[in-house]
């Protein structure tokens, strides 16, 4: 089906779009003036704590409700600016008494609760560096961001604690402390202490240090197709970024009212889901429950909701709800204070931009970028048609190309024909960009080829300049916005004493975009049965949690391999999607 473009109406009570006149913004643009709609510190230094909370102390906002928090009973607890900047000094002040020092990593495992975002913004107010985990992690990839990002300190729950981290935690002596946000000194495992209790103990007005633009203050980790995790190093700078794609790409107004639902465990969940929109001074929502999409409708009427900003996992559950023929369950529902639609985590399809137009009358905008990029980088925005199933036009300020990469000569070359596929890659510079790979230079040297950063991303661009998203150029996964590395799920497959060799692929999933799928070969005297499988998915979701976990198994004799012995997924994928095997020329063994 060919998708026509979307043309937007704008009410007349609705502010002027953030970017008018994208041509103009584009030629115009330089990082001196986006730096500038910053405070900044004396000296020249940056902190972005700072630029979201306690510089709007002295603009107007103090009084002003920061955080919006629905519990899973739909308990509101708001936290105006004021509050937040205390509450954020305190804890800076709580990790200079714990001795923690600058520079050492705060890792947080929480769901979205309001210590979350206290630890997160009072570690980067302290010049420490903050790095987040997703709560649905098994142990084995907490165990191994928190040994590659050497945590000192970490925030967790109790229950979190006692499964998914104190059987392994005298395996990372550096590990000093450990504050739990629900438990009181009564009560304490050994080793930890109560994070309420302690931060009450430090109440104080200070805590603010002085950090530089290009001091490290964010540890997000990104799954690789071989190898551990990697740990992509953000400096405080990318706050400049942060604001801009917030007010561009997202038309964010102080006055509005904000939901970013992805978790802050990932990468979206912190840029979006925290620091954009409280530099910008909006009020931003934070729902402790999961997805239910009536929960949801009655969040965005509730609450009033201006912007959204949610994940095409989402947007596919909703869109079972309703059809452009039968609005449904989106009729009971007042949903006319949303202004702007926006989709990150996987490219959105064109059914879903033009649902949204269809049944809540807005359309969703898609956009693009990577945890390495550390902020949007190519988008749709209000002011600009939408071309359905379209990641949009680079930002300003971004230069953005589809290019063939010579591995021989290590060149780069634009194509500069529209339509013609080719791998996305960026000029590097901009201020969010990641620094390096913690620990990995050499890993971080390879990202860049002759002037370019190479995305690994597959794309084409049309005669508008607008980028389609063609698909990954390795073996990644995407399952639920959800970026999966296939080594951490088979390296957990190999612990199981029946597994020879594991090969994880990403197969299609209408709701999931993708999900986690695993071909196993057994070692002589296992027998390939249900009971079997049932033990290796077990073993699987209990070493890795269901957010990272193969939903379905399968078994081989032998898995295919290139003669050097790596086993070929982008064979297997194609053999079970019936798609052409393409060059197999390397192939040495195979399980045919």
């Amino acid at each position: 089906m060919t998708w026509q473009t979307v043309h937007k109406t704008a009410r007349p009570d609705w502010p002027a779009p953030n970017l008018d006149d994208y041509e103009t913004a584009d030629a115009g643009f330089s990082w001196q003036r986006a730096r500038a709609a910053l405070t900044g510190l004396p000296g020249g230094g940056l902190n972005i704590a700072f630029e979201a909370v306690d510089r709007h102390l002295d603009d107007g906002l103090a009084d002003k409700v920061a955080i919006r928090w629905l519990g899973k009973d739909l308990t509101q607890r708001d936290i105006r600016y004021r509050e937040l900047a205390a509450l954020t000094s305190n804890f800076a002040h709580l990790l200079e008494r714990l001795g923690v020092a600058p520079g050492e990593r705060v890792f947080s495992l929480l769901g979205r609760v309001p210590e979350l975002y206290v630890a997160a913004l009072g570690t980067l107010k302290a010049g420490r560096v903050f790095s987040p985990l997703f709560s649905a992690f098994g142990p084995e990839p907490i165990k191994a961001r928190m040994t590659i990002g050497d945590a000192r300190v970490l925030v967790t729950t109790v229950s979190y604690y006692r499964r998914k981290v104190a059987p392994w935690r005298d395996r990372l002596p550096g590990l000093t402390h450990v504050l739990l946000t629900d438990a009181n000194a009564s009560d304490l495992p050994e080793g930890t202490l109560s994070f309420a209790e302690a931060l009450a103990d430090c109440r104080d007005s200070g805590g603010l240090v002085e950090t530089q633009p290009e001091e490290m203050a964010l540890l997000h980790f990104t799954s690789g197709t071989t190898g551990l995790p990697k740990g992509a190093i953000h400096v405080h700078e990318a706050v400049v970024v942060h604001r801009l794609t917030g007010h561009y790409a997202l038309d964010l107004h102080p006055d509005d009212i904000y939901w970013c639902t992805a978790d802050p465990g990932w990468v979206t969940g912190t840029s979006y889901g925290m620091i954009a929109p409280l530099v910008i001074g909006a009020t931003m929502i934070v729902d402790e429950a999961e997805l239910d999409p009536e929960r949801w409708l009655g969040i965005l009427q509730d609450q009033q909701v201006n912007v959204w900003y949610t994940a095409p996992t989402a947007i596919r559950m909703l869109m079972k709800l309703a059809s452009a023929e039968e609005r449904g369950i989106f009729a009971d529902y007042d949903l006319s204070h949303l202004r702007f639609l926006a989709s990150v985590g996987e490219p959105l399809n064109p059914e879903g931009v033009v649902w949204g137009q269809d049944v809540i009358g807005l359309p969703f905008h898609d956009n693009w970028w990577q945890t390495e990029t550390g902020g949007i980088m190519i988008a749709n925005y209000r002011s600009q048609p939408i071309k359905p199933g379209s990641m949009g036009r680079p930002l300003p300020g971004i230069e953005a190309a589809v290019v063939q990469v010579d591995p021989k000569t290590e060149t780069v070359s634009p194509i500069e024909s529209p339509n013609i596929p080719g791998q996305l890659a960026l000029r590097p510079g901009w201020p969010s960009m990641f620094r390096g790979y913690l620990n990995e230079p050499e890993r971080y040297r390879k990202c860049f080829v002759d002037g370019w950063y190479l995305s690994g991303d597959l794309a084409e661009r049309d005669a508008d300049g607008y980028f389609w998203f063609l698909g990954r150029a390795d073996d990644m996964i995407k399952s639920a916005g959800h970026l999966i590395g296939p080594f951490e799920v088979e390296s957990a497959l190999m612990e199981h004493e029946a597994v020879a060799e594991a090969a994880a692929i990403g197969i299609p999933e209408p709701t999931a975009g993708e999900i986690v799928k695993a071909l196993v070969a057994l070692k002589p005297g296992f027998t390939p049965d249900e009971a079997l499988r049932r033990s290796l998915l077990g073993h699987a979701r209990k070493r890795l949690g269901p957010a990272v976990a193969p939903r379905e198994i399968d078994f081989r004799a032998n898995l295919p391999k290139t003669r050097s012995g790596k086993i070929m997924r982008r064979l297997l994928r194609a053999r079970e999607l019936g798609l052409p095997e393409g060059d197999i020329s390397t192939l040495e063994s195979d399980e045919r």
